[in-house]
């Protein structure tokens, strides 16, 4: 019988290989680390490594989406609608996101973490609008897809101009036209 991935020891062994892999990331680069470095600093064998993961690019996609969403902290703003306070907190949260990856394994995987950066934002803003607009006409996906990108691209350029400016200041010229265009939107569609 197999034990659900659910099971406490499991998601305990999860957590211990993803800690450990964290903790290696802060000392090497990801192209350094191997898979005997996360079991040696985790004390489990390469048989557990691989029960978890595939492969270390696959352990890396799952830390970044992890840690992704406790920054996003998508369930409080899954429960709230999509107005500016939220907008400017979610692009806070990615800034800090993409901040605290620069000192990790960004180099060389810039493509890995915009996807998955996309992916995240654009579930978390499709809930907040389908429960601003209760429906789920296809549009609202697409609205989604082009926040998360808009959202996404603002804080690339955030960090490439703007260090010394705030999050918050950065992105509070952009959002009276990002919410006339989705009230916009939502007088047409719905």
């Amino acid at each position: 019988m197999s034990k659900s991935k659910t099971d406490p020891r499991i998601l305990r062994t999860r957590k211990l290989i993803m800690d450990s892999f964290i903790e290696l990331s802060g000392k090497k680069e990801f192209k350094e680390i191997t898979v005997k470095d996360i079991t040696t600093e985790a004390m489990i064998n390469r048989a557990t490594f691989y029960y978890h993961f595939e492969d270390i690019y696959d352990l890396l996609e799952k830390v970044l989406s992890e840690v992704l969403l406790i920054n996003l902290n998508s369930n409080i703003f899954e429960k709230s609608e999509l107005n500016e306070e939220s907008i400017t907190s979610i692009f806070k949260a990615i800034t800090n996101f993409q901040i605290s990856l620069s000192n990790r394994c960004h180099r060389g995987y810039e493509d890995t973490i915009a996807r998955i950066i996309r992916e995240q934002l654009e579930v978390t803003l499709y809930k907040m609008l389908l429960k601003q607009y209760a429906t789920e006409d296809e549009s609202l996906k697409t609205i989604a897809v082009i926040l998360s990108w808009g959202i996404y691209g603002a804080s690339v350029e955030w960090r490439r101009i703007s260090k010394e400016e705030s999050p918050e200041k950065f992105i509070q010229s952009a959002i009276p036209f990002i919410m006339s265009g989705i009230q916009l939107g939502s007088k047409k569609n719905w």
